[in-house]
């Protein structure tokens, strides 16, 4: 695999995107597994990128650990265990394309609201909101890699500093990749192979990580939000089309 030069072009692109992610980009780690599905199936995509997020799960832990919001994430974990059980429940059965398109649907139309809509002042939403869009964004981490729409509907309206933002982003995807590990070796994904190609990768992923830490300092809060809100709404977009086009491929493979 390693002598596939597009393989090789997809890895590189895929880890740069997850490791400036787990800086504090946390939307644009969602086109990570999309672009390295393109040289192998999805699931095996997922699989190579998980050790690769929880070892920098560890570095943007001990990095942000002291800026993060707590209720949020306990709220929010009840739901995220829920949600990966469905996941792992019906990864045999939901076609990546319906979920990428209601993921895609989720992000641009919240992105949209925020841009065209009555912005209300800033609000700590109830527990049950929590819950509810934990389970959302665990089922879509688990099952597309793509948990970032669901959470941010529920925490960017609180509109939080910055560095909290980003450490809360960071508490609850490292709680949930721990989650993902049961279901994708019960899956039979986490193979010998795949655990080699992530821990090649592994250098990489930390080098980017440090990358992400460094430009989110250096950006200030303002330009921060316009830019995670751009960066949604395109990624969002994006899952939305390939997902409305992978299910229109497949009704016309089974119409022909």
């Amino acid at each position: 695999m390693f002598s596939d030069p597009a393989f090789l072009a997809a890895a590189f692109f895929a880890v740069l995107l997850v490791g400036l992610a787990k800086g504090g980009f946390s939307g644009i780690g969602m086109a990570a597994t999309p672009l390295l599905a393109l040289t192998m199936p999805p699931l095996q995509a997922l699989a190579i990128l998980l050790p690769i997020l929880m070892m920098q799960d560890v570095i943007s832990v001990w990095w942000y650990r002291h800026d993060w919001d707590p209720w949020n994430v306990k709220v929010m974990l009840p739901g995220a265990v829920v949600g990966t059980g469905l996941a792992w429940a019906l990864a045999a059965v939901v076609p990546d394309d319906a979920v990428r398109l209601l993921i895609g649907a989720i992000g641009v139309l919240f992105v949209l609201n925020v841009w065209f809509g009555k912005m209300p002042p800033p609000r700590r939403p109830s527990a049950a909101s929590g819950v509810f869009w934990g389970a959302a964004s665990a089922f879509t981490s688990t099952i597309a890699s793509a948990g970032m729409p669901p959470f941010a509907v529920h925490v960017l309206p609180q509109r939080m500093d910055k560095m909290r933002l980003v450490g809360t982003v960071t508490m609850f995807f490292a709680a949930v990749n721990l989650l993902r590990v049961a279901p994708y070796y019960g899956l039979g994904q986490l193979t010998r192979e795949t655990l080699f190609i992530s821990l090649m990768l592994m250098p990489l992923a930390i080098a980017t990580n440090f990358l992400g830490f460094w430009l989110v300092q250096r950006i200030p809060t303002g330009p921060f939000y316009r830019i995670t809100y751009a960066l949604m709404f395109l990624i969002s977009a994006a899952l939305l089309a390939q997902g409305a086009f992978g299910l229109l491929r497949g009704f016309a493979i089974l119409g022909a």
